[in-house]
């Protein structure tokens, strides 16, 4: 018992659960700090690591999880550009890639050879150093669907050239400082194997992978097919001399159009990298600084400073010529800017190589440890601050666009297996629904059973719910689907119909210890983007005599902002009754755009709301002839804060008994 505790633990399974509680606690603990997931991973590896609390060593699992994450975070990044727009902007990519090479390795030889009077070798290993970037923040893009964005994709075409450069620079000085001598025809024999594997892996992997696709149709097996692919291209690029994390970006281009943006398949690679395998090589690469040697000598602190104002000056400076350059905006220089400045890969494989063969002394190698972990917390900052913005700036940008091609009518599907309230739900949503809409609404009930009493009821539910359709003049389409759950069985149903909204009833609590929502509401908010409504109403809906609806700051920049604006229109209108808009003057003023430019005729008022604590004393008016509409919004999206945590506590405790209605929006085009 003693060995199993003691300090570092080396048991594995204390050491894995160990780390899939940092992966779990983390970004909880650190976003209540304001501090990126990606820098909470860091500093929690920090925390944990030899130079820490030495509850962990980084001992083999980091090694291997830590090489397969950031393999895994380099073909993320390849596999979800849209190939249409990475090739549209691959010539400037490729001019920024030089760019963000060439002036980091200038100011890096510069402040090598006058702040710490180096050789040439040392000089060199220090321009690679600053020179090359790891997109470490990466992560943070994805979460915000900004994949596509022009300063997105130009530092992902940049990573091709800056890391291939910075490789080869380190290739140079590790030979000439072992030979004496520099081999130009070595650096050519490599250009060469490079060309001959780009074309060899360009042709045979996609060919390969079709053919597999279309003889197995096994989701497990397509994912460990792709794993595959990405570790095979890896090992090919380190036989000729290149790094292993070049040959996954590169599969990753390669099989982007193989590998669909919405697919199951694209949802596995996904969830996987983003559960384990990213999260593992982050706190791995916390586990490596040693924030101690800081206070070791004025010499290591001094190094230390030069090497981070260098690496990220020189990255800024690159990042401002591009955008002058390429007429960009300056919010794109800072996410380029973001992007490149994270340092991890490369920039470690040049400081131990480096130490090894005694180009660089102890006090460089722990100034570019400290380095790494500067310019990886900048990176992470500045991403997710500038992706917020971008968000921002494109959904206002869309929202002001008057030839941006949407869903005129909504296509909902109305989940049923209640008798009792299958046909309140259908008559809400037809009421959400325009007039105009001639789209047919889909009543669905998903089994994953044949036990005869719930198939009798949810049979009756689809009849009563199509029934209430007819009744109001639309026409409905009754489902039955057995699936493994309704979760799985909602979301099939919502690609095949290309559904934009989902009307479901609340769930009812069975413990003490169960949430509001109910398990399957908050796993289908995982797993859809799209619009998610849940209503639970004791009266008719038709008697409704008010709607309140609170949404929070920021709501207006969601991507299902104008949608479910238009839901709550056409349901007050449906239902001649006021709005009351608990919201904020920014937020209110968007609203009232949408009201007045699509014509709906209801009365509202507005009044403002500039915390989630003022919905509590504003509440206290919501009658038992109302209707409660929240607005909520998905962890991680624009508009969520720490405050919505304790929102669905306080729908329990305080609106048990009132009518009420949640609504997710659509985020990021689900």
């Amino acid at each position: 018992m003693n060995q199993l505790f003691s300090l570092p633990f080396h048991q594995p399974v204390v050491i894995f659960t160990l780390v899939l509680l940092l992966i779990l606690a983390a970004p909880v603990v650190f976003r209540r700090l304001r501090i990126p997931d990606v820098v909470g991973l860091i500093l929690a590896g920090v925390a944990v690591g030899p130079y820490g609390f030495n509850l962990l060593e980084r001992d083999a699992s980091f090694q291997i999880f830590g090489q397969v994450g950031i393999l895994y975070l380099m073909f993320l990044a390849a596999v979800e550009i849209d190939m249409y727009h990475f090739k549209k902007n691959l010539k400037q990519g490729l001019v920024f890639g030089l760019i963000t090479f060439i002036v980091p390795s200038v100011l890096g030889i510069l402040a090598a050879r006058y702040a710490f009077g180096a050789g040439l070798t040392t000089c060199l290993l220090l321009a690679s150093m600053c020179s090359s970037h790891t997109l470490i923040s990466y992560p943070v893009v994805s979460k915000f669907g900004l994949q596509n964005a022009k300063g997105v994709i130009l530092s992902v075409s940049a990573t091709i050239i800056a890391v291939l450069l910075a490789l080869l620079t380190l290739a140079s000085v590790v030979k000439l400082q072992s030979t004496g001598v520099f081999d130009a025809m070595e650096i050519l024999t490599l250009l060469l194997y490079t060309a001959l594997y780009a074309a060899v892996v360009g042709v045979v992997f996609p060919w390969v992978t079709r053919f597999v696709f279309r003889k197995m149709s096994d989701a497990v097996a397509q994912y460990i097919f792709i794993l595959a692919m990405v570790f095979i291209g890896a090992v090919l690029a380190q036989l000729i001399g290149l790094e292993a994390i070049l040959g996954a970006f590169y599969v990753g281009l390669v099989l982007n159009r193989l590998i669909p943006g919405r697919s199951s398949l694209m949802h596995h690679i996904k969830f996987i990298g983003n559960a384990i395998f990213i999260p593992y090589f982050l706190i791995g690469v916390g586990m490596l600084i040693n924030v101690h040697v800081i206070f070791s000598g004025w010499k290591v602190a001094w190094v230390a400073f030069n090497m981070v104002v260098v690496a990220l000056v020189s990255k800024w400076i690159a990042a401002w010529i591009a955008q002058k350059s390429f007429g960009l905006t300056p919010t794109d220089r800072r996410m380029m800017f973001g992007l490149t400045s994270g340092k991890a890969a490369a920039t470690i494989a040049a400081t131990m190589l480096g130490y090894q063969y005694g180009i660089i002394n102890e006090d460089i190698m722990n100034g570019a440890v400290l380095m790494i972990l500067v310019c990886c917390l900048v990176a992470s900052v500045m991403t997710e601050r500038t992706a917020i913005r971008l968000r921002i700036e494109l959904t206002a940008a869309e929202m002001e666009e008057t030839g941006v091609e949407r869903p005129e009518f909504a296509r909902q599907i109305v989940a049923v297996s209640n008798p009792i309230t299958a046909e309140g739900l259908m008559r809400l949503a037809v009421f959400m629904r325009s007039p105009k809409n001639t789209e047919p609404v889909t009543a669905l009930f998903v089994r994953n059973s044949d036990d005869p009493k719930s198939l009798r009821a949810g049979r009756y539910s689809l009849r009563t719910a199509a029934q209430a359709a007819q009744e109001m003049g639309v026409q409905a389409v009754e489902e039955e689907r057995f699936d493994l759950n309704v979760v799985s069985g909602l979301t099939n149903m919502i690609r095949q119909n290309h559904a934009t909204d989902i009307v479901i009833g609340f769930h009812r609590k069975t413990n003490i210890v169960d949430s509001f929502f109910g398990q399957m509401i908050d796993t289908l908010l995982k797993e859809t983007l799209k619009m998610v409504v849940m209503s639970r109403c004791f009266i008719p809906i038709s008697t409704v005599r008010r709607i309140v609806v609170v949404a929070g700051a920021k709501a207006q920049y969601e991507t299902g902002f104008h949608d479910w604006v238009a839901r709550i229109g056409n349901l007050a209108q449906q239902l001649a009754c006021k709005v009351i808009f608990l919201v904020s003057a920014e937020t209110s003023r968007y609203i009232e755009d949408i009201i007045s430019t699509d014509g709906y005729g209801i009365r509202r008022i507005y009044q403002e709301m500039t915390e989630w604590d003022d919905f509590i004393l504003l509440s206290g008016d919501v009658g038992p002839e109302d209707l409660l509409v929240v607005i909520g919004a998905r962890r991680g999206s624009i508009s969520y804060s720490a405050s919505q945590e304790e929102m669905p506590e306080f729908l329990s405790k305080n609106f048990a008994a009132h009518n009420l209605m949640v609504i997710y929006p659509e985020q990021f085009n689900g």
